[in-house]
């Protein structure tokens, strides 16, 4: 019998990617959306709802939850705070607690903001300690205590931290780093003076990658089950390509063969006023993954754009 795979957020740029990996891998993937809900591949289920968590189990049966859905911008998050806590940190803990009592393993997708990103500090290992500069981070720190408290005497809960990631996008608005390419274009114009941080360090990692790394974590802990209380509780996954989101823009500008004649690059850090404050630099560091014996290796950021944007040239 084929295993059950449910993933959470399967609508959104991850979990796109997550559950056509795990489909492909050969597993009976289902996976949960809302709005864009597509029974009976993608089940309708509202997460801020403890019941359509339990139904939603009910009628998927699976042996493995991968949690993709999340709030993950923080200015939304900041913006309607109680919204967010219900999506981030209520629905992880029903979820926890309902898959460790019926001894399903949960992988819980959590964020390199869960630390302060301080100069000098990176690389985070993952048992340094969080301190998340605003409210998203705090947040997605929080949906990990819960999974790590539900699931501490099974040890059938994972959390896998990752930092701003691009990929394969319905709307270039679904990536922070997607929706660079917006601003390369209107930073055409010689007057449009699009501002853009050329402080805050990035480490842009393809959702592909994501979902490969997730699905060889997932395959070593099952086939370890027998000692899964001994293998570690968080994981890192990250790329190694460190640039600022100017540098992006420089990149993206490069492979399309456009001037960045419009845009400005912001050297001065956070506004002090900014309702949500970046952190400077939370590289994560793959030493766990590598430990474990999972490739890390990444595409490369350059071919993997100028092959997807190939079409968008003028």
């Amino acid at each position: 019998m084929a295993t059950t795979v449910l993933i959470t957020g399967a609508t959104g740029l991850l979990g796109r990617q997550v559950f056509d990996r795990f489909k492909r891998s050969g597993c009976l993937t289902i996976g949960q959306g809302f709005s864009r809900a597509n029974p009976p591949t993608i089940l309708k289920a509202d997460l801020e709802k403890p019941d359509d968590i339990k139904g939603l189990l009910d009628e998927a049966k699976p042996q493995i939850v991968i949690h993709c859905a999340a709030n993950r911008f923080p200015d939304s998050c900041e913006k309607n705070p109680e919204q967010a806590r219900r999506v981030n940190v209520d629905a992880t803990r029903t979820l926890a607690e309902l898959t460790a009592a019926r001894s399903i393993l949960l992988v819980y997708i959590s964020t390199d903001y869960v630390f302060s990103g301080a100069e000098g500090e990176a690389p985070y290992e993952a048992d340094a300690k969080t301190k998340p500069p605003n409210l998203y981070g705090e947040l997605k720190r929080d949906g990990e205590l819960t999974v790590l408290e539900a699931t501490k005497q099974n040890g059938m809960g994972i959390v896998v931290r990752v930092p701003v990631l691009y990929g394969t996008a319905n709307e270039n608005s679904e990536s922070a780093v997607n929706t660079l390419v917006d601003a390369v274009w209107k930073a055409q114009d010689e007057n449009a003076g699009v501002k853009m941080d050329d402080w805050a360090q990035r480490f842009p990692t393809n959702t592909e990658d994501v979902a490969r790394v997730l699905r060889d974590i997932v395959i070593k802990y099952l086939k370890e089950r027998g000692r899964i209380l001994e293998l570690p509780k968080i994981l890192h996954f990250s790329s190694e390509d460190r640039m600022t989101k100017y540098e992006i823009c420089e990149q993206l500008a490069g492979i399309l063969g456009v001037s960045l004649k419009g845009m400005i690059p912001n050297k001065e850090g956070n506004d002090p006023n900014a309702s949500v404050q970046r952190p400077y630099d939370t590289h994560l560091s793959n030493k766990l993954l590598k430990d474990l014996g999972i490739d890390v290796q990444t595409v490369d950021f350059v071919a993997w754009w100028r092959k997807h944007l190939e079409k968008q040239k003028k």
